[in-house]
C-alpha cells in the first residue's frame, strides 16, 4: 500500500532549498559504493544535513496522517539528493538494514518527498513496480509518498532540469506489511464511522483494535 501526504509548507520547502543551496552535493555512491544503478548527488555538508533532516524529520513526526500509516518506531534522518540530466537510480530494493550513527534500522517504509514540482524537469518519475504494473509519482512541492522498502522501484531518467528529493526510511512498530495495513484500515473505519456506531459495539471494536496491536506491534 502506498501513502500520499502533504508533509511540508511552501515556506518549510523554501527553507530547505536555501540551505541545502548552500551544501555541497557528492557522487551519491559515496552511501552505496558498490551499487551499479544508482546516479545521483547527495548532500554532504553536516551542517546543511543536521537542519534540512530536523525539519523533514519534525514535519514528519507531527504529520498524523503519517504516524497514522506508519506506525513508526525509528526514522532515519531524512537526506536530500539532486538528480540532473542523464541521472537515474535504477531499479532496485532498499536494503533491509540502514545503518546509522546511533545504530541500524530496519527498513519497513521507505519514503521521499519532493522539494520541488513536476513541471521543473522532465523524467524523473518514481516508478514503484507492482507485479508487471507499477505506479509512477511527480509530487508537488511538500508532497511526500511513503511504500514498502522490499517493492522494486527506480528514479527515471532526467532529461532536463533538475528533481530534487528528500528520501528516509522507517523502522514500524509492526513489522509484518499486511499486518500494518490491516491495522490502518480498522483505525481509519473506526475514525470515520466510530460516532455512527452503537456505544457498546465501538467499545467491543476499540478492544479489537487495542488488542490487535498487543499482538503485532513490536
Amino acid at each position: 500500500m502506498f501513502k500520499q501526504l502533504k508533509i511540508l509548507d511552501q515556506s518549510q520547502v523554501n527553507e530547505i532549498k536555501k540551505i541545502a543551496s548552500s551544501g555541497q552535493f557528492v557522487d551519491g555512491k559515496i552511501s552505496n559504493p558498490h551499487s551499479k544503478v544508482k546516479n545521483n548527488l547527495q548532500l554532504h555538508d553536516l551542517d546543511a544535513y543536521n537542519k534540512t533532516s530536523k525539519i523533514l524529520h519534525d514535519a514528519l513526526m507531527s504529520n498524523p496522517e503519517f504516524t497514522d500509516f506508519a506506525f513508526p518506531e525509528k526514522v532515519a534522518p531524512p537526506l536530500i539528493t539532486r538528480y540532473q540530466p542523464g541521472m537515474h537510480y535504477g531499479l532496485h530494493a532498499d536494503s533491509a538494514i540502514i545503518p546509522l550513527p546511533d545504530g541500524p534500522i530496519r527498513s519497513d517504509l521507505s519514503c521521499t518527498i519532493f522539494l520541488n514540482g513536476p513541471e521543473d524537469y522532465k523524467g524523473g518519475a518514481l516508478h514503484v513496480t507492482q507485479g508487471e504494473a507499477g505506479m509512477r509519482f511527480k509530487g508537488l512541492p511538500g508532497t511526500a509518498i511513503t511504500y514498502p522498502s522490499h517493492t522494486l522501484h527506480e528514479v527515471e531518467a532526467i532529461s532536463e532540469g533538475e528533481r530534487m528529493v528528500a528520501i528516509t526510511f522507517i523502522q514500524s512498530k509492526v513489522r509484518d506489511v499486511m499486518k500494518r495495513n490491516l491495522l490502518y484500515e480498522l483505525n481509519e473505519v473506526a475514525a470515520l464511522e466510530g460516532l455512527n456506531m452503537k456505544h457498546e459495539n465501538y467499545t467491543r471494536m476499540q478492544a479489537l483494535q487495542y488488542n490487535l496491536m498487543r499482538m503485532w506491534m513490536d
